[in-house]
């Protein structure tokens, strides 16, 4: 079986010691791919490196993650915008609204999404979208610039079936992660209702590992986990789950 991690950090300080035996681990799970996406100007060359350390299989995103969006957002946003100008992307991200952590900058987050979000049309990139706590918010935001250019993915999906309907009417896939293994998590409701021709898989590690690792750093080998809680949700087999969820990784991001 062959799956595509659409989302994780595997850059950050957490995974510096020992990043070599995590992709190794990772890819000996049938991950074949692994889509990073960015968080600020601080996470630029890490990333880079480790794109350029596994080219063909890593990919960077450019974006300016929502909780970086400070006093210096206008700088950040420049530098995305900069390096968007001088080379390839998969896609830009990670984006949106976080009305979780810090509610200081909601009127600066909403710029620095729309912003993006207009870049990703112009230059025909998916976007990868961060959603916490805000996702109606931005199921709006997205929907008002909507006009069939717009692709990518709702990272984290944690919402209720009618936001996961409006966001598939949007013609955006649902993020699946380790909240999918969780007992309260809710997911198991949400899910048997909708395709698995309108998901992907990821992990966002190093953070929300799938039970049984939850509360310990996340990794990208832990795929065929949430895999295997989303074919036993849809009642479908993993297998199934494997290919469907790797070509929809591969039509948003044109791999």
């Amino acid at each position: 079986m062959q799956f595509i991690d659409t989302h994780c950090h595997l850059y950050l300080d957490e995974f510096k010691d020992d990043i070599a035996e995590v992709m190794k681990r990772s890819m000996d799970a049938g991950v074949s791919k692994f889509f990073l996406p960015n968080v600020d100007a601080e996470s630029e060359q890490a990333m880079f490196d480790l794109e350029r350390d596994y080219q063909g299989i890593v990919f960077a995103m450019m974006g300016l993650h929502p909780c970086s969006v400070k006093e210096n957002w206008e700088e950040e946003l420049n530098g995305v915008e900069n390096w968007l100008s001088k080379r390839k992307f998969a896609g830009i991200g990670e984006i949106g609204l976080d009305y979780y952590w810090d509610r200081s900058f909601d009127k600066e987050q909403a710029i620095a999404f729309d912003r993006q979000i207009n870049w990703s049309r112009d230059l025909s990139l998916p976007i990868v979208i961060h959603s916490r706590d805000s996702m109606d918010e931005c199921i709006k935001m997205v929907g008002a610039r909507q006009d069939g250019r717009l692709r990518g993915i709702f990272h984290c999906f944690t919402g209720n079936a009618e936001q996961a309907n409006q966001i598939i009417d949007l013609g955006f896939y649902l993020g699946i992660g380790g909240v999918v293994t969780y007992k309260n998590g809710g997911l198991d409701r949400v899910l048997d209702k909708i395709a698995i021709e309108k998901l992907v898989l990821e992990t966002d590690a190093p953070y929300l590992s799938p039970v049984p690792y939850r509360g310990k750093r996340n990794e990208s080998s832990y795929i065929p986990i949430i895999a295997q809680r989303v074919a036993d949700i849809l009642k479908i087999t993993v297998e199934e789950v494997a290919a469907v969820t790797t070509a929809n990784a591969k039509l948003i991001f044109n791999a």
